[in-house]
């Protein structure tokens, strides 16, 4: 008689566990669709209504903010430039903070430097473009410099820990071989570890480069945006495309706003560009 109560007990108990696991499954999926859904709809919104906007004339003509919108060449360039300078800042410093974090840093200076790197992580992009204005607007007027510079230290914290995360993976065996063969340990990490990490260390680049990419807040505060085109990236007001979309959205002529979301198109094209390359690398590594 116990026995067959406990098996019934059992049974029931399997029960609520199974119903349990399906509901809660169920929920994972719902707000999984929840999510995709909007994304799909916010993409979606954005292409309708940009490309229309897209002709020849829109990539090949200066922004303007009065009048019937023009394009976005000067935009694109000083988004490359502002760019391009904020990985020749931001990228190496990561990199060569994450070897140390995984090298090096099993002590308290290397709790510091997580810690530092994970506030960094959660400071709001304003607030990084303020700092920037105190530190280097005011003594150098508006520049892309500056501009870069905010970005990077967006980026700087992502890429360490990524870097750090990545070199940690790499199996312990293959240091203990190279070590063993008489390469000393900075040659190691040079030419074993690195080259067996670098799918996933720029992955995580390309990561940082998406998110500091689309951002607004700090461009405001460094680069002001500009109508003319302006090739010195150390003087001058300079154009971005992110800086562009705020500006125009803001703006009383529809034409204009129209050129906006044109903007807004080639931003997420390009920041769901470097993601899509991201993953492709990082699906390479993984099936290798």
């Amino acid at each position: 008689m116990a026995a067959g109560q406990l098996e019934s007990g059992a049974t029931a108990s399997d029960r609520r566990r199974k119903l349990m696991d399906k509901f809660m499954t169920g929920v994972a999926y719902f707000f999984t669709f929840i999510a995709i859904a909007v994304l799909v709809w916010v993409i979606a919104y954005v292409i309708i209504r940009g490309i229309s906007v897209w002709s020849p004339a829109f990539f090949t003509e200066n922004t303007a903010l009065f009048g019937d919108g023009g394009g976005i060449y000067n935009a694109m360039y000083g988004t490359f430039v502002i760019v391009l300078m904020a990985i020749a800042i931001g990228v190496p410093m990561g990199i060569m903070a994450g070897i140390y974090l995984a090298e090096f840093g099993d002590n308290r200076l290397g709790d510091f430097v997580r810690f530092i790197a994970d506030t960094m992580a959660g400071i709001p992009s304003i607030a990084v473009g303020l700092f920037m204005y105190g530190l280097l607007i005011l003594i150098m007027g508006w520049n892309a410099f500056a501009g870069a510079c905010a970005l990077a230290i967006l980026m700087l914290p992502v890429v360490a820990r990524t870097t750090e995360g990545i070199i940690r993976l790499v199996p312990g065996e293959i240091r203990e071989a190279s070590l063993a063969l008489g390469l000393p340990q900075w040659k190691t990490m040079l030419r074993v570890v690195l080259p067996t990490a670098a799918a996933g260390i720029i992955t995580g680049a390309f990561l940082a480069v998406a998110r500091a990419a689309g951002e607004t807040a700090p461009l405001i505060f460094t680069i002001l945006g500009s109508n003319f085109f302006n090739s010195n990236p150390m003087e001058g007001a300079m154009a971005a495309v992110s800086l562009y979309v705020y500006q125009a959205s803001s703006s009383p002529y529809q034409a204009v706003q129209e050129a906006g979301w044109g903007a807004a198109l080639v931003l997420l094209l390009f920041v769901l560009g470097l993601n899509f390359i991201a993953r492709a690398i990082a699906f390479t590594q993984k099936q290798n």
